[in-house]
């Protein structure tokens, strides 16, 4: 049976390198990139650039256009969103097709280091512990891979390509003869 769909999201902490991996994975497998901070809210973003922590209440319009996104593409589809929380991800998942997630991690001073050498978005470097302690790694039921991100963007890319082909083979587009 082949499936629809593929809807990949590539998650994780700020600074992880979401927004390259997702547009370098979309481009590789042909697919929508949907870059997810550019569905947050004038107000979640002049809250984190003040170094507020989001809240439930903040993230849930923010994570539900993200949904939306994923729901108005193609069959094949790439967003970045950070998806800390099972509840993040569950929120994606709603009445759509299964979402794998691409985990993106690497130990906080790596993050850390990253986010320090980054320039001109609106994330303080101050909000990477309240991300981490609010991050839930994928549980066994849910479809994914973690992928870390110590290594040069070239090899994370790489991986994430490796792991979104097989998937892609059950593809109906509906072009098949």
């Amino acid at each position: 049976m082949t499936e629809s769909r593929c809807q990949f999201v590539v998650m994780g902490v700020t600074s992880c390198g979401k927004s390259a991996v997702a547009e370098a994975l979309a481009g590789a497998i042909g697919g929508r990139y949907i870059e997810g901070d550019a569905l947050h809210g004038d107000d979640n973003i002049a809250k984190m650039a003040r170094g507020e922590p989001l809240t439930d209440d903040d993230r849930w319009p923010w994570l539900r256009r993200v949904a939306d996104a994923l729901k108005a593409t193609g069959p094949v589809s790439v967003a970045s969103c950070s998806a800390l929380c099972r509840r993040y991800r569950d929120c994606l998942r709603e009445g759509g097709n299964p979402i794998q997630f691409i985990h993106l991690h690497a130990e906080a001073d790596v993050i850390a280091s990253r986010m320090q050498a980054r320039s001109g978005h609106f994330m303080p470097p101050a909000l990477l512990d309240s991300q981490l302690a609010l991050l839930e790694p994928l549980d066994s039921d849910e479809l994914g891979t973690v992928i870390d991100v110590s290594s040069p963007l070239a090899e994370v890319v790489s991986a994430a390509v490796a792991f979104a082909s097989p998937l892609l083979q059950r593809i109906d587009t509906g072009h098949n003869t």
